[in-house]
């Protein structure tokens, strides 16, 4: 077995108002993440998010 691809799926429930901060550390967490950074060359990482403020 070889693992290709994996792939993130955030469910947010966030502040009114926190949307663009929410937004820029998923944006950032394939490059801030230790784990996906040693990974990165072998396995493809898809991060999505559904972002829901309160």
């Amino acid at each position: 077995m070889r693992i290709t691809r994996i792939r993130v799926r955030y469910h947010l429930k966030i502040p009114a108002g926190a949307r663009d901060r929410a937004q820029r550390a998923i944006d950032t967490h394939p490059v801030k993440c230790p784990a996906a950074m040693s990974v990165r060359d072998a396995i493809d990482i898809a991060i999505s998010a559904e972002i829901e403020e309160e």
